[in-house]
């Protein structure tokens, strides 16, 4: 069992017993938090509390019978003594457990009748591609740049959990890694287990990532179209040996998609690790792999994207998930559901208003 408060002013619901069925709506919106509350709202109950009952409604409760009971006993015992009537001390006694309860029931925040509620959702089409090659198992980005560019991956994943995210990966060919889903959990396992030895060893080319990434960006069905609301993030340490990435870019820019490109490691380079030693050339020497930053920088400003980079001292992930942060998402469906809104003030006015009769009223308890 779980409780949700809406984004609108005063909107409650419960949830129990999910099923498979109703999640079909999360699907749609990619929003966990919006979802729930879509589920919640079409749900019909008479009357849905915003706060459980429990130990602390208990013990206000039982205090308040102690305290007042103790009073009426004492004035009943004054005026037998006295020889006095004390029936008007009841009236008291209903009158303000009246306003004790109203204030309970205000407290606890009951929600009843039905109203519409517009719920929207906006996001992105995300797609990561992700180099591959032996070069990015260069450690000159510690532990390696390729462990490093997992780890940034999940928290690019992260701050779009309410946007779908793919990944492509590759070296001279690109592979799906993973489809456009909202699904983060599959997104994390899917960035775990990447690895070099996952495509073929010749070579980095960005026109096949590229291509794959925009035909499944232009491909989706449903009602997207923005094309400003679809982003590509090129991930590599810019070493390309491609022919096709400038026609490519092209159609990327005509098409409005956005693309940026996250270069890492360091101009000094470092050698690659190849099983319990370092690769070498055909000669037998060590093979340096360096950041080749000006091919990915022309990559961004030919399609009007932005570059940015992860070496030993800079780290601009977040400096890029707030820019893509900045693009406006794309309206993907919108509907009006019944929802149940928090009606608490109508018993904390009744309340408010025994209290002024309370004060008021002049009731003598004892007369003598």
């Amino acid at each position: 069992m779980a409780s949700c408060r809406s984004p609108g002013a005063g909107c409650t619901c419960r949830l129990q017993n999910r099923t498979t069925e109703d999640q079909d709506w999360r699907l749609v919106t990619g929003n966990r938090r919006l979802a729930t509350f879509y589920y919640l709202a079409t749900k019909k109950r008479s009357v849905i509390w915003y706060r459980d009952w429990g130990l602390t409604q208990l013990i206000f409760i039982v205090l308040f019978c102690v305290f007042y009971g103790m009073f009426v006993v004492r004035i009943v015992h004054i005026s037998r003594t006295l020889k006095t009537p004390f029936y008007a001390i009841f009236f008291k006694l209903a009158l303000r457990t009246l306003f004790f309860a109203l204030v309970l029931i205000a407290f606890l925040g009951p929600s009843f009748g039905d109203s519409k509620k517009e719920i929207k959702s906006v996001g992105k089409d995300i797609i990561i591609c992700v180099d591959l090659s032996k070069s990015m198992d260069a450690f000159d980005v510690q532990p390696t740049r390729l462990e490093k560019v997992k780890y940034e991956m999940k928290r690019i994943v992260e701050a779009f959990n309410s946007d779908r995210v793919g990944v492509i990966i590759f070296s001279s060919e690109a592979f799906m890694q993973c489809p456009l889903t909202y699904d983060q959990n599959a997104l994390n396992l899917f960035i775990e287990t990447m690895n070099s030895s996952l495509v073929p060893s010749s070579g980095t080319d960005f026109g096949p990532p590229l291509r794959m990434a925009m035909d499944k960006l232009e491909n989706q069905d449903g009602p997207s179209s923005r094309q400003k609301s679809k982003v590509i993030i090129l991930i590599s340490d810019g070493e390309d040996f491609g022919d096709h990435t400038t026609e490519v870019d092209k159609e990327i820019d005509d098409k409005g998609i956005k693309l940026f490109t996250l270069g890492v490691g360091t101009e000094t380079g470092s050698q690659i690790m190849a099983g319990r030693g370092y690769k070498t050339d055909a000669q037998g020497n060590a093979v340096i792999s360096k950041l080749n930053s000006s091919e990915l920088k022309s990559l961004a400003s030919k399609t009007n994207g932005q570059y940015f980079e992860i070496n030993e001292s800079r780290n601009d992930v977040a400096r890029l998930i707030n820019t893509i942060g900045k693009i406006e998402g794309e309206l993907r469906d919108a509907r009006f559901v019944d929802v149940s809104a928090n009606r608490y003030y109508f018993f904390l006015l009744a309340a408010l208003l025994l209290l002024g009769l309370d004060l008021l009223m002049d009731i003598k308890t004892v007369t003598i």
